[in-house]
């Protein structure tokens, strides 16, 4: 069965007809902050792009509450397999903006070593976050294999995967969905629907209803959340995480929501989205919807507002400094995190790149010529 109409709990003027999400106020400052933290950590990246500082960056604005919300519904066992607009996964379950930024500048302290673009942050500590990847839809029956090795193994976690509309034109969709559906794999999918794939608009995307309908295909049921409410996400995902971890199979979300920028920090949306879509979808914003509820709770005011985002700034700005300031991966770990033993070749061509550099000095590029 598939749900047509989006699952709302948030209305607009932020009262919920008693809804309870099963949190605490400490846990719900805490889905809050995660968003001005999201906020911060895009506006930061943003001027270090335009500046010329880093390379690349993937806007989230307007997307929080389907991050911050899904999250909120994980185990720190599970699996999440993050599309590259999840910023808000990672943050929510304790990853630091320093140990991102240090992803954002390839630096030597980033997990992965310089060796990925900015934004494919990969993390096993405090949650397993899974390397995100460039070509849509990959991440799909990845998180469908390791259900299934859970599954095999008794455990009782639950795999995440998170994907924009646009992924569901891959094939990484279709045969992850089809697997999980035959197995009854322990797995979520996450699709956030923002409206765009770059510039193409979900309309071109596809001829069916809902993206959620494409689930019955596979013997999936699927779930429309408001993707810009919380605590609507939070109890889509919730459900779908309980069914997965009992045993049930997987469920497929469709999380309606906006992209309030561009693709990318290469896109200029200017030149697609119409500015009366993007005016309605400002008035929908997901954190003054869920300061709203907030402070229907007295649990929000707008200068603890000010004051909690100027900290997020703060430390995300000081995390970029500390970031940009640590030096570049050393050269000798290209060679390290494939083999256990180095191959006898490689060894070979490891030590001439050390002899080269020691007489040549550093192998890292400048003035736009190559290095040797």
């Amino acid at each position: 069965m598939t749900l047509t109409r989006p699952l709302s709990v948030i209305e607009a003027d932020g009262s919920t007809n008693g809804h309870d999400p099963g949190l605490s106020d400490e846990e719900l400052h805490h889905c809050y902050r995660t968003m001005l933290r999201v906020r911060a950590f895009d506006d930061t990246c943003m001027k270090l792009q335009r500046g010329g500082r880093i390379g690349f960056s993937i806007p989230n604005k307007g997307v929080e509450a389907t991050q911050v919300g899904a999250a909120s519904c994980l185990a720190k066992t599970d699996w999440i397999f993050p599309s590259y607009r999840d910023f808000g996964m990672a943050l929510y379950h304790g990853v630091t903006p320093l140990e991102m930024m240090h992803n954002m500048f390839g630096n030597a302290r980033d997990t992965s070593k310089g060796r990925q673009m900015p934004v494919h942050f990969s993390f096993v500590e405090p949650i397993r976050f899974v390397s995100i990847s460039s070509p849509i839809g990959t991440q799909i029956p990845q998180a469908v294999g390791c259900a299934y090795a859970m599954q095999l193994r008794r455990e009782k976690n639950v795999a995440l995967a998170s994907f924009g509309d646009g992924g569901t034109s891959s094939l990484g969709f279709h045969s992850g969905l089809n697997f999980a559906g035959v197995w009854k794999a322990p797995v979520v999918f996450l699709c956030q629907n923002n409206g765009w794939a770059i510039s193409c608009p979900s309309e071109e995307q596809t001829a069916s209803e809902s993206f959620a309908i494409k689930g019955q295909a596979y013997g999936i049921p699927g779930v429309i959340v408001d993707g810009n409410d919380l605590l609507a996400v939070r109890a889509g995902v919730l459900a779908a995480v309980e069914r997965a971890r009992s045993g049930a199979g997987p469920t497929l979300i469709e999380a309606r929501t906006y992209r309030m920028g561009g693709h990318s920090t290469s896109d200029d949306p200017t030149r697609y989205v119409p500015k009366d879509a993007l005016a309605e979808w400002a008035q929908r914003d997901p954190v003054l919807r869920f300061e709203r509820y907030l402070a229907g709770r007295k649990l929000w005011t707008k200068a603890l507002g000010e004051k909690l985002y100027a900290e997020a700034l703060a430390e995300v700005q000081a995390a970029a400094k500390e970031a940009e300031a640590t030096p570049p991966p050393a050269l000798e770990t290209i060679f390290t995190d494939v083999f256990a033993e180095l191959p006898p070749h490689l060894r070979k061509q490891g030590q001439a790149a050390f002899d080269l550099a020691r007489r040549k000095g550093d192998a890292a590029a400048g003035g736009g010529e190559f290095p040797l």
